[in-house]
């Protein structure tokens, strides 16, 4: 099967970006001195896992119990799962972690530290807990500089049910970023944030072996990690429209995009439409932080994926995309473009199955975990 020969629309993986993607960042963990444990939402797919783990030490990091169970199954034995858990969740968390070797928990309340060690104190067994922390993304994680996180890792670390694996944190706000160098010093505050936090709490005696950092744009951007033991970037497997704009990434890194086709053509009304809509490509703004009018992603080639000039995907609906700029003249219904949307992760979760493309030949299908 060929390019040509795809209903539409469709998901499309590149496999010799995704490689380059792969080894790249596996060759900046090892020169920087770090673990690699990539995180797999964006894929969401063994197949893929397994490259972005080929030269790294195999851990992975995962946003869903869902995702979790695929890919103890699919052989991942040292899994993060890297959101605060839910008190309900524990129970299920800790059968999993019974049957691989370690599936790491992230607690940020003192609540739900008294859950995990309830269920596990029940179950006469141990888990595996990462204090998450607060870099600046305002999001999850205690804040660094207060009292309550110091007296919340000693509980954690004094537990005789909780086995303390460290520190854990995701600059989140990395992605509101407008270059490489915004992005770098962004970086530069998670590392610090994190390695001032672990010597102040080892100085107060509490053992930890884990100092964990991670995201897309920070990794790209970082020269020196001392201090830090792991990474978990996600987004760079794939790339998209975002990450481009922010300079995370070159357009021909980019190696997931939507492959769609025109449908109506209005040049009248500055107006093309294509069958790839919000259930295809999410409704993922994208960066307009940096450019306002950057559309719902980035309309390219067929085959060499260069940008389509004049063309801006505008809207969506359900099931429909309108482009618009004077490119829409040189379109016909039953024009096939390509879309790169500016989420990535959200686009491709939209999928039941990706197409794998080397070049124009489809060489597998992958298939994603859906689920929480």
């Amino acid at each position: 099967m060929y390019l040509d020969d795809l209903s539409t629309p469709c998901a499309l993986v590149d496999l010799d970006r995704l490689e380059a993607n792969a080894q790249r960042m596996a060759e900046k963990a090892r020169r920087l001195g770090v673990r690699l444990r990539p995180h797999v939402k964006t894929h969401k797919c063994v197949e893929a896992a397994r490259i972005q783990t080929a030269d790294a030490f195999g851990g992975i990091t995962v946003s869903t119990l869902a995702e979790a169970r695929a890919f103890a199954a699919g052989g991942f034995t040292d899994i993060t799962y890297a959101v605060p858990i839910a008190p309900r969740k524990i129970a299920e968390a800790a059968n999993l972690n019974d049957e691989i070797d370690a599936l790491n928990i992230l607690v940020d309340h003192l609540d739900t530290v008294r859950a995990v060690e309830e269920t596990a104190a029940s179950r006469s067994t141990v888990l595996p807990v990462f204090l998450e922390v607060d870099c600046g993304g305002g999001r999850t994680g205690v804040d660094p500089e207060s009292e309550a996180t110091r007296a919340l890792a000693r509980r954690l670390a004094e537990s005789t049910v909780i086995d303390f694996r460290g520190l854990l944190t995701h600059a989140g706000h990395s992605y509101l970023t407008r270059n490489r160098s915004e992005a770098f010093e962004t970086a530069c505050e998670e590392r610090n944030v994190m390695a001032t936090l672990a010597a102040e709490l080892r100085d107060l005696g509490l053992e930890f072996r884990e100092v964990s950092v991670g995201a897309t744009p920070t990794m790209r951007a970082i020269d020196d990690l001392t201090g830090v033991t792991e990474v978990r970037p996600g987004n760079y497997i794939f790339f998209d429209a975002f990450q481009s704009t922010i300079g995370s990434c070159e357009t021909d890194e980019i190696a997931f995009s939507v492959l769609a086709t025109v449908i109506s053509v209005h040049p009248e009304h500055d107006r093309a439409v294509i069958d790839a809509g919000a259930v295809a490509l999410s409704k993922d703004p994208g960066p307009t932080h940096v450019n306002p009018d950057c559309g719902f992603g980035v309309p390219v080639a067929l085959e060499d994926q260069h940008p389509l000039p004049g063309l801006r995907l505008t809207a969506l609906t359900q099931e429909h995309g309108t482009l618009s700029g004077p490119g829409v003249e040189a379109l016909r219904p039953g024009t096939r473009i390509r879309i790169v949307p500016n989420h990535s992760c959200l686009a491709a979760a939209c999928f039941e199955s990706y197409h794998v493309l080397r070049g124009t030949e489809v060489v597998d299908e992958w298939r994603p975990v859906k689920g929480w």
